[in-house]
């Protein structure tokens, strides 16, 4: 990861085998960084939706943490989807708190049985998985209901017979291209955040290898921008999965009422 005291800040995105595992079918399954911080994310969220869901007449501090943020995810459902939005609820509320919780745990200082903290959400495959599934509810959805006629979505009303074609193909390359824009948007603000972390903290370190009068100008004002930038990337992590949640429900929103 350092070499001759320089930090490498892509390092910290490299997948590793935790678990060498075992073959099958001529095939290596072993357990990396990302599924143990995986795990981590769901035992996480697991544990503080228990803690939240005693049902108490009197709500605690935790149960009312859980049922704020219950609340605040159907609020935004009815707002975009309206009446129908509640039974997509559990859905979009665990995508919400499940990125939530992982792009916080990527934040951590401290590791976890030896591994440095892993930011899932910085990898295009956990991010284009999320998407993907987002993507085929919006299209079960819009089948279910509507048919053959959810292509419709495709020719906004009151489109010339002339331009039908382009319109169509246009408007159809626009919802195929939702999922990967979906994946990219949260897969590349993790990404650069968690980078710019870990170039203030090698001019940190750097600051403090080549003496007092060096580390005072370089190394105090890095570490400084290093506590700013930390904190906005907590902003971040929470904005992030509201981003998520929220294109989610616009995109059910379509399917749901064909305009």
């Amino acid at each position: 990861m350092a070499e001759q005291g320089k930090i490498d800040p892509m390092h910290q995105f490299e997948v590793q085998n935790v678990w060498e595992g075992f073959s099958l079918f001529g095939q290596q399954i072993a357990v990396t960084n990302s599924a143990v911080w995986m795990i981590a994310t769901v035992i996480a969220l697991w544990a503080f939706m228990l803690g939240g869901m005693k049902q108490q007449v009197v709500p605690g501090r935790w149960q009312m943490m859980v049922e704020g943020f219950t609340g605040f995810i159907d609020n935004l459902l009815k707002a975009n989807i309206g009446a129908e939005g509640r039974k997509y609820l559990p859905y979009v509320f665990s995508l919400f708190m499940f990125i939530l919780f992982a792009n916080l745990i990527g934040l951590l200082p401290l590791g976890l049985v030896g591994l440095h903290p892993f930011t899932v959400t910085s990898h295009f495959t956990v991010t284009g998985v999320l998407a993907i599934m987002s993507f085929g509810i919006v299209l079960i959805v819009g089948f279910w209901k509507h048919g053959f006629h959810f292509f419709s979505l495709f020719v906004p009303h009151g489109t010339p017979m002339l331009l039908l074609p382009l319109i169509f193909v246009i408007e159809l390359v626009s919802f195929m291209v939702r999922p990967f824009s979906l994946a990219l948007r949260l897969f590349v603000a993790m990404t650069a955040g968690h980078i710019l972390l870990k170039v203030l903290a090698s001019f940190v370190v750097a600051g403090g290898q080549a003496g007092i009068g060096t580390g005072l100008l370089v190394g105090i004002p890095s570490f400084a921008l290093m506590i700013g930038v930390s904190a906005l990337e907590l902003l971040v992590a929470g904005i992030q999965a509201y981003v998520f949640a929220l294109l989610t429900s616009l995109y059910i929103n379509d399917a749901e009422h064909l305009h």
